[in-house]
């Protein structure tokens, strides 16, 4: 086992005992085992050669400084909150291998013009209040004040968990960054998939993370005793779903770009076992990194169902909840990883990411990259069985540290040093 691999596993396991319900892994925002991971991690980027600390929201922050406080700074990260019952590595080990790759610059004694910042955003999954991102949706100047009201099944205000937390729920603005004085942002990552694991490799270069569309859909039939209404004679609303859930599976492999469609949520109002059912509501997920094939699916998806329901004699109410675009990754960044990956004899790859990330609240403010790392287990995450090869994390770390070292040292586009002549270059600046 490789000695950076195992280092970040050994880590990765600390962090895991931060959890409200060992065994499992459960880690909320603003909760005590957030702050007990923050403490760590600040520790960890200290000894990295950063200053670092919690901000307004619960973030934790560390600075690399740079040669030149003008210049642009660099921007890394990744999210230390869990769903509920989660794997130990969705999100932390992208911060661990970002605050791995500072060490090893300042172990070199390796600085650039522009400081290097290491992010681990405080709650990216949206658990505990249902709204996702809120640390880097508050960096890239995304923040809604009304979500400070929303709360917690416990009824707990976001608001009020940031002052327990000793935070500032009042600070967010200043957390909003300047991106006239941001490089780029980008962002380690486990693929959550199986698409690595099963091409044999251990990495890869994100093109683009998908866009979502989430929709719920209510159906009101006529409910009916099971032995007595005829089958002809039927307004049967949770038929008339397991048809229209099926039609999402249709539209999606259907559809000629990539794309997936999931019913992950389905409830029959008031069910019973020997009753037809007469209510029924539930969800569809539809995702692409093609906008337009995306909102193209869902129009279709959306014609398939009402001629279900009309067919079926039931009614339907369509309820978009979210409508969150693909954010592609910037053409400069993905070339430079590949120079990094041909570099470190990796061979260069290139997919989409269906799962959403911290990345994307940085989408159309600065320049954004992503590199994924193959996942064990048949690519399973959000699971106590995810997890990642040391070898994997070790090339993963050379990788990242490549394209560090070429973007951060790269003079910004427009920009020269004295006496050079300017020449076209891959460099990103926001």
């Amino acid at each position: 086992m490789d000695p950076i691999g195992r280092t970040l596993l050994e880590q990765a396991a600390q962090l895991a005992a931060h959890t409200e319900d060992a065994p499992r892994m459960t880690r909320l925002y603003l909760s005590e085992q957030h702050r007990g991971c923050g403490d760590l991690l600040i520790a960890w980027m200290t000894a990295a050669g950063m200053t670092a600390g919690f901000d307004a929201l619960g973030n934790v922050v560390g600075r690399y400084a740079g040669t030149d406080p003008a210049a642009p700074a660099l921007m890394l990260g990744s999210h230390l909150d869990t769903v509920r019952n989660a794997g130990r590595y969705d999100g932390m080990l992208g911060v661990l291998s970002a605050i791995a790759c500072v060490a090893e610059l300042n172990r070199r004694g390796r600085r650039f013009p522009g400081a290097i910042e290491v992010i681990a955003f405080g709650d990216e999954e949206g658990v505990r209040f249902g709204v996702t991102m809120i640390g880097s949706g508050a960096m890239a100047g995304r923040f809604r004040p009304d979500w400070l009201d929303k709360t917690d099944r416990d009824d707990i205000t976001m608001r009020d968990a940031l002052l327990a937390f000793g935070a500032d729920p009042d600070g967010w603005p200043a957390l909003a960054r300047d991106f006239a004085h941001v490089r780029a942002y980008a962002e380690l990552h486990i693929e959550q998939g199986p698409v690595l694991l099963e091409a044999g490799l251990p990495a890869g270069i994100v093109s683009a993370i998908a866009g979502s569309t989430r929709v719920m859909v209510d159906l009101a039939g006529r409910a009916g005793h099971a032995g007595t209404v005829p089958m002809n004679a039927r307004r049967d609303a949770l038929a008339a779903a397991a048809e229209m859930v099926l039609a999402g599976e249709n539209v999606a492999r259907e559809w000629p770009t990539p794309l997936v469609c999931t019913t992950g949520k389905l409830d029959v109002n008031g069910g019973a076992i020997n009753v037809v059912p007469g209510k029924t509501t539930f969800s569809f997920d539809v995702r692409s990194g093609d906008d337009a094939q995306r909102e193209a699916a869902v129009r279709e998806l959306r014609r398939r169902c009402e001629e279900i329901a009309a067919r079926r004699e039931v009614e339907i109410a369509w309820q978009t909840l979210l409508e969150l675009p693909a954010a592609p990754c910037d053409g400069a960044l993905r070339a430079t990883l590949a120079r990094a990956f041909e570099t470190e004899s990796v061979p260069v790859t290139e997919l989409a990411s269906g799962a959403g990330h911290d990345a994307m609240s940085f989408s159309g403010r600065t320049p954004i990259a992503m590199l994924f790392l193959r996942c064990g287990n048949g690519g399973i995450s959000h699971h106590p069985d995810e997890t990642v090869d040391a070898d994997d994390i070790e090339t993963g770390v050379r990788l990242f540290g490549r394209f560090i070292e070429m973007t951060a040292g790269e003079t910004p586009a427009g920009e020269t040093t004295a006496g050079e002549t300017p020449a076209p270059h891959t460099a990103v600046v926001g």
